[in-house]
């Protein structure tokens, strides 16, 4: 395998390509605007450069992984020749199962299609194609070229040689994948979905504030990142989408997302992206240097 078309040139769709294409594959970088695909090649070339900087990769190294990378904003022309196509758009059910329906439609029968669902089953998304044997779950982690963890979900009727694959494939871009079946969330979201979900009900119960929280569970717990602080780098938006999802499938109130979750979505305070979530990131590279702490 060495032809890859990745679906989606935002935060998760750049690193995925940035990955393959720095351990030597063709990467076919798709989306449905040309400024979302120049905004994801330069962020590819800024985190190259980074890494430049810091001497994990050379100028040939970062020259060859740009060269690795081609870029279109039509689907049947991206996926030619692809062995493998991942979808790295947003997660929306919707949009999902209009992408994989068109991407059966215009890919070789052999080609495997993946997706980057955090949530979403893939039993859903494999229904629409006519190769469910064929459609597997690949949830990177973000930032993609840094964490290690690959979740490969297999559907019911994914088979076991596409799953093979994608293992052994996921181990050769020095990732772990570890294989976990179709169920709401999976294992990642499952667990760190009502983790971030209760402690914005501490926040909105008023247990503590929001510096409080976070220090608790960074000091005592020993995570890197407090889970409000965490919620804001995810996407306020994305973590109201996924806990939905995770209360939908399970029809269990334990699920149930934070009024005061619901709320900031509402009004659009949705985290680093949007300049407002539980921390204030509207100074002009504050947002950016958060980030940059963990990537």
């Amino acid at each position: 395998m060495k032809n890859i078309a990745v679906i989606g040139a935002g935060t998760m769709g750049n690193g995925i390509a940035h990955t393959f294409a720095q351990f030597g594959y063709k990467v076919s970088l798709i989306d449905v605007s040309q400024s979302a695909l120049n905004k994801g090649v330069a962020f590819i070339t800024k985190n190259l450069d980074r890494m430049v900087s810091k001497d994990h990769i050379n100028e040939v190294d970062k020259r060859n992984t740009l060269n690795n990378i081609k870029s279109f904003t039509s689907i049947s022309e991206g996926v030619q020749n692809a062995e493998l196509v991942i979808e790295a758009a947003s997660e929306n059910v919707d949009l999902k199962l209009k992408i994989f329906k068109e991407l059966d439609q215009v890919c070789d029968v052999n080609t495997i299609l993946a997706t980057n669902t955090s949530s979403i089953s893939i039993g859903k998304i494999a229904g629409v194609t006519s190769r469910p044997e064929k459609v597997i779950g690949m949830h990177f982690m973000n930032p993609v070229p840094i964490m290690k963890l690959v979740e490969v979900i297999r559907g019911k009727l994914t088979s076991d040689e596409v799953t093979k694959t994608i293992m052994e494939l996921s181990e050769k871009l020095n990732k772990v994948p570890v294989e976990v079946n179709d169920f709401p969330g999976f294992i990642a979201n499952r667990i760190l979905m009502p983790m971030l979900n209760e402690a914005i009900y501490s926040l909105h119960d008023g247990v503590a504030g929001v510096y409080e929280i976070d220090t608790v569970m960074k000091l005592g717990m020993g995570h890197p990142m407090g889970p409000l602080q965490l919620a804001d780098f995810i996407g306020l938006d994305v973590c109201l989408s996924i806990i939905n999802v995770l209360y939908d499938g399970f029809e269990n109130s334990k699920y149930k997302p934070c009024p005061l979750l619901v709320e900031m979505v509402s009004s659009g305070k949705l985290g680093v992206k949007s300049g407002e979530g539980f921390y204030d990131y509207s100074e002009s590279r504050k947002a950016e240097k958060i980030a940059k702490q963990f990537i």
